[in-house]
């Protein structure tokens, strides 16, 4: 989807249509989570600290995320994707492979992708941009090449002259650091690197040498898979100001600690470790972990491992401030699968109570005592 967050916005509220719009905190502490594409001509980015974006645009409205509103546009998003394969693999709320494989010949690679767009935005009433390729890698950069609003095709036989001339980090796994140490030996193209001495490329990448020179000559062999498996969950908070005094860390850690374990329950999944994610105001950003035995979902299990572990680093750095918080979870599992001699606690009474108020009236509706909102 193209700027999905501020598109949504836009779409929703006919004030902030061709309006330079960001969505994400409304202070100057927080982080752009979607930048419209008005905004984008300032060289606002997602990801980028609002303060830096107000500076290139002074003008710009900011927006506070609407999660549930994004979250059922992307689930009628994705019923659209599969009336036409039943093969989806999601990336994101607003991102999908779909196989079309199966669909043979009946129908040209262009009218199936022109079709995708016209049912999403006759669902939704917004704009997709639809990449098709031979494989999952071609199809997503093919996706990023005609946006917004585009659809871009690349058969096999024009894979190599669509991606030549590309830059090296359009390859997902090239980051910053890395495309400097290739253009230190003059690499800064897919061409030059597809081209490239296997023993130029060894000691950048190791033993994903021989993958990386594979994805600039176009060949990627992974599969769709319809029912990719979540690795980890996670909430984080990016404070309006530092935070040092360790009982308002501990609430504010408490509530995030909920909101991951209530999205566990409602997955009916079970976790094996508890992280907690700590960021200083020097931007340091530092992850603490801990196994939870036996795998489990219970808010209060998580929420004093979470507690442990940021106990022990307060204790370890005396004086430290906090940006961020957050609370993740990961080595998830399906709460049905664990056997009879590593059964999980089930969420107690009171997890249950407070699951199905939140699921009425919202997450913000309430909260356990010594968990408060940071006002």
């Amino acid at each position: 989807m193209d700027a999905f967050f501020a598109s949504v916005e836009q779409r929703d509220n006919p004030e902030l249509r061709n309006k330079p719009i960001i969505v994400g905190g409304t202070s100057n502490r927080g982080v752009v989570a979607a930048a419209s594409y008005e905004i984008r001509e300032f060289g606002v980015r997602s990801a980028m600290p609002v303060r830096d974006a107000l500076r290139r645009c002074p003008k710009a409205i900011c927006v506070r995320p609407r999660m549930d509103v994004y979250r059922a546009a992307s689930r009628q998003i994705f019923d659209v994707f599969r009336e036409f394969s039943p093969l989806v693999e999601g990336l994101s709320l607003d991102e999908a492979f779909i196989d079309l494989t199966r669909l043979g010949e009946s129908r040209t690679a262009s009218e199936l992708g022109m079709n995708i767009k016209r049912r999403i935005r006759a669902e939704t009433g917004l704009a997709a941009s639809v990449g098709i390729g031979p494989n999952k890698l071609v199809a997503k950069i093919a996706s990023d090449l005609e946006k917004p609003d585009g659809l871009c095709i690349v058969s096999h036989r024009h894979v190599n002259e669509i991606l030549d001339p590309l830059p090296v980090r359009t390859i997902s796994g090239i980051g910053p650091q890395t495309t400097k140490r290739l253009a230190k030996l003059g690499i800064h193209t897919i061409r030059e690197l597809r081209l490239a001495l296997p023993d130029q490329l060894q000691p950048i990448f190791g033993r994903s040498a021989v993958r990386i020179q594979q994805r600039a000559n176009g060949v990627d062999d992974r599969e769709v898979e319809a029912h990719s498996e979540r690795k980890s969950i996670s909430s984080e908070e990016t404070f309006d100001w530092d935070i040092g005094d360790r009982t308002e860390l501990t609430a504010q850690l408490a509530q995030l600690a909920e909101s991951v374990a209530g999205s566990l329950r409602r997955k009916e999944l079970v976790a094996g470790v508890v992280s907690v994610k700590i960021r200083t105001g020097e931007f340091v950003t530092r992850t603490r972990q801990q196994a939870l035995a036996p795998p489990g979902n219970d808010s209060g299990v998580i929420t004093r491992l979470s507690r442990d572990l940021l106990d022990r680093w307060l204790t370890e750095n005396p004086g430290q401030k906090l940006r961020l918080l957050g609370v993740g979870v990961a080595a998830l599992q399906p709460a049905r699968q664990l056997g009879l001699f590593q059964k999980a606690p089930e969420s107690s009474e009171l997890d249950q109570a407070l699951d199905h108020i939140r699921d009425r009236f919202g997450q913000a509706s309430i909260r356990r005592g010594g968990s408060r909102d940071q006002s």
